[in-house]
């Protein structure tokens, strides 16, 4: 049986706050220094010392898998219950994916520390594959999505979508052209319209 990690266990008001201030640091520094930050630029921030910061987290994954697991929490669980919730499946799972490229982009440099890392990372997300399988088999039965689509399908379209995020500039909306394109390929019936704009790759120039 794996090991509960530290942040999730019950712990006393000043370590939960310790936890929270160490996270949320770690999201700050990420986002402004990039993938390479070190921990004691983390413990900086937070203003804890690095004995504080290791008896919580053993290491750099421990730490980013922890902030990844909040961001998931709290901006992608919220539309996924939504999601759920909506009757039509379909646009149900759009809106998910729509909010986990959203924390994707937001999120570029914290994802690129745990690059590589793919199981991890599917460990995270079992409840939002969950919340996959649901809504495509609610949409397959309402006749909106294709009937050969598998939640493998859905999870690796979504590692894809990742990736092509990975091409664009943060901050930028770019990455909701792709995720048109893919819900024009899993929809049953496409619906006429035109794509949100293209954005060049950063630094890359391709012949017209």
């Amino acid at each position: 049986m794996q090991q509960e990690r530290a942040w999730r266990k019950p712990m006393r008001a000043d370590a939960a706050r310790n936890i929270d201030k160490i996270i949320t640091a770690a999201l700050d520094c990420f986002r402004e220094e990039g993938p390479n930050v070190s921990l004691k630029t983390v413990a900086d921030r937070a203003g804890v010392g690095p004995a504080t910061l290791f008896r919580n987290f053993t290491d750099k994954d421990e730490l980013v898998l922890a902030a990844v697991e909040r961001q998931i929490k709290v901006k992608v669980d919220p539309i996924t219950e939504m999601a759920l919730e909506n009757p039509d499946a379909a646009a149900g799972l759009i809106e998910v994916l729509n909010a986990v490229m959203q924390v994707a982009n937001d999120e570029h440099n914290l994802l690129s520390a745990v690059a590589g890392r793919r199981g991890l990372l599917v460990g995270l997300a079992g409840k939002l594959i969950e919340s996959l399988g649901r809504l495509l088999q609610r949409g397959q039965k309402q006749g909106t999505l294709r009937e050969e689509l598998q939640l493998i399908d859905m999870v690796r379209l979504v590692a894809m979508l990742i990736g092509a995020g990975d091409t664009v500039e943060p901050g930028s909306f770019a990455w909701q052209r792709y995720v048109a394109l893919v819900e024009d390929a899993i929809r049953t019936h496409r619906e006429n319209r035109p794509l949100p704009p293209l954005e060049p790759i950063p630094g890359v120039e391709l012949p017209l």
